[in-house]
């Protein structure tokens, strides 16, 4: 397969990419752009990782510099921001007159920095962050965040539809990242609180799936909590007019016994008590659960 993209190619959105870094996302990344027809060119440290990639048609580069010459589009997905640095620097003016779109995972202050390394060199580049693990990507309901030059993402689109639904946060480069790491938190809050109420409700000879059907549903209706509590928010009012703080203090001890008396650790339910009554002695005691964040918020 030509490394170059013809006309025809180009016409219908499947232009040339090239993927730096064959790890298992960057692997489901070159997988997916193939599946769609792009011409793929791939690089990585270990050459050997490319072979599923090759046999289904795409191009391994015999270097850094042939895999980012090959394509007007460049995707990283290497392990940290050093490593970026290590891979694409001895080579950054190859990268002058085409895109990088960075999707290695890193911090938002990190992002501010790649960007000013990119202007820097002359480099169109674009930040962004991979809300999934590599067995969903080309998901149509995955999302990919991006953030940092509107111009990349627009000349772009198109093939990162690819990967999954790309999401454009607003040109602050450190918005992709700040969200990745923040969402990340909301993930494992999640399953966690899910696990905890599984252990419990499963010591009584519940099955797990049976719970979980019930708990999606309600996850359903928490999401409405959120979306009245996200106005509160920014308002910086928090009417209690459905279940106050100090309500929900009395309520938790509901769980903390249950989980106690079943032989569960309270670990997470006595942090979460511990905020709640810590809003409550500032003053949040008649106000809604959203309050807390003015506790979250205090260093």
């Amino acid at each position: 397969m030509s490394s170059k993209t013809t006309s025809s190619e180009a016409a219908a959105g499947r232009g040339a990419v090239t993927v730096l870094g064959l790890g298992s996302m960057g692997t489901a990344l070159a997988t997916a752009l193939l599946a769609a027809g792009h011409p793929t060119t791939v690089w990585n440290r270990s050459p050997e990782k490319a072979a599923p990639l090759v046999a289904r048609g795409a191009v391994l580069a015999g270097s850094v510099r042939e895999a980012i010459e090959a394509s007007p589009l460049v995707i990283s997905v290497v392990l940290d921001y050093p490593a970026l640095y290590s891979v694409v620097d001895p080579e950054l003016d190859a990268l002058k007159g085409r895109s990088l779109i960075n999707l290695t995972s890193g911090s938002p202050e990190q992002a501010l920095a790649a960007v000013e390394w990119a202007r820097g060199a002359g480099v169109d580049y674009l930040d962004g962050a991979i809300m999934t693990t590599p067995p969903g990507v080309g998901r149509p309901d995955v999302m990919f965040l991006f953030s940092g030059d509107r111009t990349v993402f627009d000349a772009h689109g198109r093939t990162l539809e690819v990967l999954g639904d790309p999401l454009y946060l607003g040109a602050e480069p450190g918005l992709a990242s700040l969200y990745d790491t923040s969402l990340l938190g909301l993930m494992w809050a999640t399953m966690t609180g899910w696990l905890h109420g599984t252990a419990v409700v499963t010591a009584e000879g519940t099955k797990a799936t049976d719970f979980t059907a019930v708990a999606l549903r309600w996850l359903g209706t928490v999401g409405n909590f959120v979306t009245r509590y996200a106005e509160q928010v920014d308002r910086g009012e928090y009417p209690g007019d459905d279940a106050t703080v100090d309500v929900q203090i009395a309520v938790i001890d509901h769980l903390l016994h249950a989980a106690q008396a079943r032989g569960v650790d309270n670990a997470l339910p006595r942090l979460l008590k511990t905020l709640m009554e810590r809003a409550s002695a500032a003053g949040h005691g008649a106000d809604s659960y959203g309050s807390l964040i003015e506790v979250l918020r205090t260093k």
